[in-house]
């Protein structure tokens, strides 16, 4: 049967489905469409001998020649079913789609057309919005495919990437979108909170198990049951709690501080650092079999610097979300010097840019001068150290040759009798979380 005519078990197949979808040829020349095709992403527009990648993308030319996998090609490459995420155009505007391609076999066991089917994900969203995860940038699309992927599993994730890149959000994210969506979702942030007082956030305790537990407490563990447990920071977890974490992975029970009864307890867990676990490891900061048990899907986080075309999205979607009626948008000469700025904090410094131009603006419109030091980066000395030094000075100083431990808390000295902000803003502009922060500075 010639390729251009599909054969009525293929349209059968077509109208059978109630997501969009289009029967292809070789040459992503659209043959057939359902109805929710027609509705959804179409709109009514004449679909005779165009292309998927016209509608889908408005490209003049496939989606491997424009920057982006295609799926079909892999498919008639391989002859199995195929899937990937793409950003499509849709009534609702640019969207995150999970596209699924199909080939549809002839007597001779040959690809006559392929099935296309498109499924729309609210993992994240390619526009503007006030909630949850945004982005359109390649590398973004990359990190959400394998979200979209792990997310229905049972799997252990472990989140790595710098300060500031959002891993609690896509955390959240894979938990939305798993089959524990309507169970909790516990965070716990590992640093900041001695030992003893860890443990029993974590485990709970008895009555009387220690001065001042007056009654008996669950923990978060106890709280994650059937949800799922992010546990953020685990590299700055002791070598004593690590036992007591790689126990509870191992045989899913726990004991509360004081208590000799051992629970039983299911949960989902992932994980993130900022630092290098596989470094930690071989120094025996962090225990070999906890490793391999937390890391059994590792996620790289790509940082801001890595996904610039994102920055005037992020900021349209942050200056949403913040407080205030007034409505702020980004000049064009401050969105390019907000691209030109490396963001060492990433998109944390960047919410936090905004919220000081924010202030600082008489108007809707944000403009360059309300963005010291990042627009205008010879204005101010930047606390991450990347903005010209003054007369070839130092911020701060140290006596010869000495330790990097000496040396950061001379540094946390300098900083806290020069830092014009609060706490809070210090430990952003650091790119640490505040009870990190302030766990530094009871050492000083």
């Amino acid at each position: 049967m010639p390729p251009n005519h599909p054969s009525p078990k293929a349209l059968s197949l077509l109208d059978s489905l109630h997501d969009p979808a289009i029967l292809l040829d070789i040459d992503y020349r659209i043959l057939a469409a359902n109805e929710a095709y027609q509705e959804d992403v179409a709109v009514g527009r004449p679909l005779t001998n165009l292309h998927c990648y016209e509608v889908s993308h408005d490209y003049d030319r496939p989606c491997d020649q424009s920057g982006e996998c295609c799926p079909l090609q892999i498919s008639a490459a391989t002859g199995h079913r195929e899937r990937m995420l793409h950003i499509h155009q849709s009534v609702r505007g640019r969207e995150f789609v999970d596209v699924e391609i199909r080939p549809i076999l002839d007597k001779k066991g040959e690809p006559a057309c392929f099935l296309e089917i498109l499924r729309p994900t609210l993992i994240a969203s390619a526009e503007p919005n006030p909630i949850g995860l945004v982005g359109a940038a390649p590398p973004f699309n990359a990190l959400l495919e394998l979200v979209q992927r792990v997310a229905p599993e049972q799997t252990s994730v472990l989140l790595l990437g710098e300060s500031g890149v959002g891993k609690e959000l896509i955390a959240r994210a894979i938990h939305e979108a798993s089959k524990r969506v309507k169970m909790p979702f516990v965070p716990v942030e590992c640093s900041g909170l001695a030992e003893n007082l860890f443990e029993s956030e974590l485990f709970g305790h008895k009555k009387g198990a220690f001065t001042g537990a007056q009654f008996e407490k669950p923990g978060l563990v106890e709280a994650a049951h059937e949800g799922t447990l992010f546990l953020d920071e685990i590299g700055e977890v002791t070598p004593q709690i690590q036992v007591k974490l790689l126990r509870l992975l191992e045989t899913q029970t726990y004991r509360r501080v004081g208590d000799t009864e051992s629970r039983y307890v299911d949960f989902r867990l992932i994980c993130a650092t900022n630092r290098n676990l596989i470094e930690q490891v071989e120094k025996g900061l962090f225990r070999e079999d906890l490793y391999y048990r937390i890391s059994a899907f590792p996620l790289q986080l790509p940082s801001l610097r890595q996904r610039k075309e994102d920055i005037g999205l992020l900021a349209q979607s942050l200056l949403q979300r913040m407080a205030g009626t007034d409505q702020h948008t980004l000049s064009q000469e401050a969105l390019k010097g907000l691209e030109r700025y490396p963001f060492p904090g990433n998109i944390r410094e960047l919410q936090n840019s905004l919220e000081r131009a924010r202030i600082l603006a008489n108007g809707p419109l944000l403009l360059p001068e309300h963005f010291p030091g990042i627009c205008h980066p010879a204005q101010s000395a930047s606390v991450s150290g990347l903005a010209a030094k003054e007369e070839n000075s130092i911020p701060f100083q140290v006596e010869g040759i000495t330790t990097l431990a000496e040396v950061e808390k001379a540094y946390l000295r300098h900083l806290l009798a020069t830092f014009p902000g609060k706490r809070e803003a210090l430990a952003h502009q650091l790119g640490v979380s505040l009870r990190t922060l302030v766990r530094k500075i009871r050492d000083i």
